[in-house]
């Protein structure tokens, strides 16, 4: 895995052992970034589950103004801020080793939107709804901000209209997705 584009391109990232993380391929990867590519510079971005970090370096690489990384497993955060360290990109970066909702409560506090936010949680478990049941009253998405959701081709997002959100875009690979959410204006 490398870094594809940007200050940091094609540098080796170094990625979790184990079968605990999926890391993106660089060919999804750079899918994804070619939808973000307007989005991306400048932005205050959140990386959600993000294992070795190559997302939100990604990110950073590319212009990001600050990318927010949320990983409660101890190897992810070892390699994360390892990658951080070896594209020079700790500075415009911080880690938090803990449960994203411990991190998104402890986020809500500074009332700071995000301009994206990126996750990438285990597959099957509900985690995807259970953040977007937070995002939706939250202050860290506004009207502006692109979720976006790596997930397995068969999750269902059937709910976002519910909680305020519609369903802008989806990209659909051969063993997973991306879907790109925005919440609904209240004059819609």
């Amino acid at each position: 895995m490398r870094v594809i584009a940007g200050t940091a391109r094609s540098l080796p990232l170094k990625t979790v052992e184990g079968m605990d993380t999926r890391p993106t391929t660089d060919r999804i990867k750079e899918t994804l970034f070619n939808v973000l590519q307007t989005e991306v510079p400048g932005a205050r971005f959140l990386d959600l589950f993000s294992g070795s970090g190559a997302i939100g370096i990604e990110a950073l690489s590319r212009g990001a103004e600050y990318v927010v990384f949320v990983e409660k497993n101890r190897s992810a955060l070892a390699c994360i801020e390892e990658n951080l360290r070896f594209t020079k990109l700790e500075e415009k970066a911080r880690v938090m080793g803990q449960d994203c909702f411990h991190a998104l409560r402890s986020l809500e506090m500074k009332k700071e939107p995000f301009q994206i936010i990126f996750m990438d949680p285990p597959y099957h478990k509900g985690l995807e709804r259970q953040v977007f049941e937070f995002l939706s009253g939250s202050v860290l998405a506004g009207e502006d901000t692109l979720i976006v959701t790596e997930a397995s081709l068969d999750t269902d997002f059937s709910y976002l209209e519910g909680l305020g959100f519609f369903l802008e875009k989806q990209k659909r690979y051969k063993t997973n997705q991306h879907v790109f959410v925005r919440k609904r204006s209240m004059g819609k």
